[in-house]
């Protein structure tokens, strides 16, 4: 008979062994592993995506460092839940190596009361925090508490860390190992896990069980066909929230300011932060529009502050405002390409050497050597520019920029193409 948990809490796993994933922070030898294993665990948080393991991870090291396990989720807790556990662990004794985690679940959500209700037993060592958001913990974390914690980020799961669960869950799982499970076409359920191991298991056993029989073969129609017609059920787990944020920001870039709003509708009142739906618009606002109308940063910025300051309802209108403007605004993701094809290129070329004459110079030993001899003051010259170069030698003319169509970047185009001619091919 299957069991009634689901098949991700089926397999949530309970050693780091058999721990998929985040091998940059618990594959051998890695940071995190090192703590654990070396029972010098400090406070930290877990930044990342949903269903990357943050709350397995925390389990885990509870369970390895063998100590009291308490866990508390910020949606549905306050002060006097955290006093009450921080209580527990001092009328206990649990002290020094034996302190208990506290394991908090979208710790973003916590006001700064609840953060600061924390303070003084992770500065004690009364307990181990070990906090998990999805959000920057920069902008949502009080800056008394994240400097007393290390920060972790863990990555998207990769097709091979997906697959790999997949696998472990048909040859494992005491209710799958029964059936011949065969996935002829595995790309179905991977785009619908967005990297998310608990969406990929979830989707994975809506599909078993509509499938039925003792041999199932999965293919992309089928696949594609069962989760549209059992939408809601695939969205219980909560998911739903990220599909609409997702579904606001592509409506954004999609210039529907009609869809923008109807998606902004839907998260308001489902209770969504008006923060997180600002910061969203910063982001997009250069991602998506950038130097097509620079203005929209502006706005989208002003947004944020505002609404940092005022609050809901209000808030609804000054959201709707910067959504309708950023919708209806020329769109260019040039600013986005540019950066990571720069990043791509740094990586692939190292730590190439500034070339001399745009060195600093503080140094007479450094101006003998030539540092800055033969840098050209581009506001000595006509138009105030000298075409001389600033990318290393191995990769002048590189093109990282390249200019959207639309009428703001087309006059950038033609700014560049003045003044480089056909060097960067503008």
């Amino acid at each position: 008979m299957q069991d009634t948990a689901p098949l991700a809490e089926r397999m949530r796993p309970t050693s780091l062994d058999n721990y998929i994933g985040q091998k940059h922070l618990v594959g051998e030898g890695a940071i995190l592993r090192n703590a654990i294993e070396s029972n010098l665990l400090p406070s930290i948080i877990l930044w990342g995506p949903p269903g990357v393991g943050k709350t397995t991870l925390a389990n885990i090291i509870a369970h390895q460092l063998k100590r009291p396990f308490y866990a508390l989720s910020a949606i549905n807790s306050g002060v006097k839940d955290i006093r009450d556990v921080i209580d527990k662990a001092k009328s206990n004794g649990l002290f020094g190596q034996n302190n208990p985690v506290l394991f908090i679940d979208e710790i973003h959500r916590f006001s700064k009361s609840q953060q600061d209700s924390l303070l003084g037993a992770v500065e004690k060592g009364t307990i181990t925090l070990i906090g998990a958001t999805t959000e920057n913990p920069s902008f949502e974390v009080i800056s008394a508490l994240l400097s007393r914690c290390q920060v972790y980020i863990l990555k998207h799961l990769d097709k091979s860390d997906l697959l790999a669960m997949l696998d472990l869950a048909i040859k494992t799982d005491s209710f799958l190992k029964t059936k011949n499970i065969t996935i002829t076409e595995s790309e179905a359920l991977l785009r619908l896990s967005g990297g998310d191991g608990r969406k990929l298991l979830n989707v994975f056993e809506l599909v078993v069980n509509s499938i039925g029989g003792t041999t199932i073969e999965l293919t992309n129609e089928k696949v594609n066909s069962i989760v549209q017609q059992n939408i809601a059920v695939y969205d219980k787990a909560g998911e739903n929230h990220y599909d609409i944020i997702s579904a606001f920001i592509k409506s954004i870039r999609g210039s529907d300011p009609n869809a923008a709003v109807y998606w902004l509708a839907r998260m308001i009142e489902g209770g969504e932060d008006a923060l997180f739906i600002a910061r969203r618009l910063v982001i997009l606002a250069s991602e998506d529009i950038g130097n097509a109308n620079p203005t929209a940063l502006v706005i989208a910025t002003n947004c944020f502050q505002a609404v940092n300051v005022i609050g809901f309802p209000e808030s609804r209108i000054i959201l709707s405002q910067a959504v309708i403007y950023l919708a209806t605004s020329s769109k260019s993701n040039a600013a986005y390409m540019a950066i990571n094809s720069a990043i791509e290129t740094v990586k692939n070329t190292g730590d190439l050497p500034v070339p001399l004459h745009l060195r600093n110079a503080p140094t007479k030993l450094m101006k003998d050597i030539g540092y800055g001899k033969e840098y050209e003051y581009s506001h000595s010259y006509s138009g105030n520019f000298s075409a001389q170069e600033y990318l290393p030698e191995n990769i002048a003319g590189n093109k990282f920029y390249e200019p959207g169509n639309n009428a703001r970047e087309k006059e950038i185009r033609d700014f560049l193409k003045k003044r480089w001619g056909d060097k960067y091919g503008y």
